[in-house]
């Protein structure tokens, strides 16, 4: 979705031009940054840290549609999804590079378009583009993005290191990305149907934004630091809580109990899944997205971390043998992993 109607071909600046014309834009912030774009290879460095490096690619058709994602929010998103990895390990992300396939239909406005979404991120993250690659595609637009991070090496925290009796903890709230991916679909199968109809998206703006432009959420490394409190496990939440609670419950060889009353939903999500009669619980276990931080922290440090708002204790991890069980109540449910999975058909 490009904003505005200006085109220019891109054969017409070619590979090396539409580089000199991204590197433009671009501006280093991190004192660990040597050498950007422009040569063979970034040259990044620290003497006393551990390096981070993470990478995700996105592809036109399977995770963005064009006809209602604008290509600023699409640049954004793709950065962002990067960093929460790298705040998942506990560490801090300086750098990122970004390569993009493009098919004959996208103009430099559409990559500039693109670029202002990435350089955004950069700004609001303190993080330098130093590199990637472009190239031309038979099948759309794709985005690989590849994230450089640091951190202490006693400060990294992995998937695997959550034991029995750990609270499992979670930023923020779950389940809004995927009623904002529900509303912009809807909305897209009603204006195919009659071109006349003009989406209504009206008092979703959340759900929307949370879908669109989501954010990585470094502020709770921040408090963790600060609370002197090191998750025994971490990762964000990109494929739904259920599959990736047990993400940490595999590689920790552990069970889990998640109480279904303790799982944050915002009210307005509860509105889009009313209005959709989708299930908002439902939404948060299994929707993915929401790029909020899923960890588990041991039981002693439950007074440093119960009154802050951004964090809520949703269960606790148990024995192996116990399994990984949802609590309703009385009722004790065997929680499946029915979110993302990249490979289905």
């Amino acid at each position: 979705m490009l904003e505005n109607n200006e085109r220019t071909e891109l054969s017409q600046l070619g590979e090396f031009g539409l580089i000199d014309k991204i590197k433009q834009g671009v501006e280093l912030r991190q004192k660990s940054s040597f050498k950007g774009i422009g040569d063979d290879a970034a040259v990044i460095g620290t003497d006393k840290k551990k390096t981070l490096v993470t990478t995700d690619m996105l592809m036109e058709g399977i995770h963005f549609d064009l006809s209602y994602v604008p290509l600023k929010h699409l640049g954004y998103k793709a950065v962002v999804v990067n960093l929460s990895d790298i705040y998942a390990m506990n560490g801090k992300p300086t750098q990122i590079t970004v390569s993009i396939g493009l098919s004959s239909r996208f103009s430099l406005e559409a990559v500039d378009e693109l670029y202002t979404g990435i350089l955004l991120a950069c700004e609001k993250y303190n993080v330098d583009l130093v590199g990637g690659d472009t190239t031309s595609s038979l099948s759309g637009l794709t985005i690989s993005v590849t994230a450089i991070g640091e951190a202490e090496e006693d400060s990294i925290v992995y998937r695997n290191g959550a034991k029995e009796t750990d609270l499992i903890c979670v930023s923020g709230d779950l389940g809004a990305a995927f009623l904002g991916l529900q509303l912009l679909e809807r909305e897209k199968k009603i204006f195919k149907e009659n071109p006349e109809i003009q989406p209504d998206l009206s008092g979703h703006d959340y759900v929307l934004e949370r879908q669109l432009k989501p954010e990585a959420r470094a502020e709770i490394i921040d408090i963790l630091e600060l609370e002197k409190v090191k998750p025994t496990a971490m990762l964000d939440i990109s494929d739904g809580l259920s599959s990736d609670i047990m993400h940490i419950c595999t590689q920790s060889e552990v069970g889990c109990r998640i109480y279904i009353d303790k799982i944050p939903v915002d009210h307005t999500t509860g509105i889009a899944a009313e209005e959709l009669n989708l299930d908002p619980t439902t939404a948060a276990l299994n929707g993915g997205e929401d790029y909020e931080l899923l960890f588990t922290v041991d039981i002693k440090d439950y007074e440093r971390i119960k009154t802050n708002p951004a964090i809520r204790v949703i269960g606790h991890i148990t024995e192996k043998s116990d399994g990984y069980n949802l609590v309703a109540g009385e009722q004790i449910i065997e929680l499946q992993a029915q979110g993302w999975n990249h490979l289905n058909k």
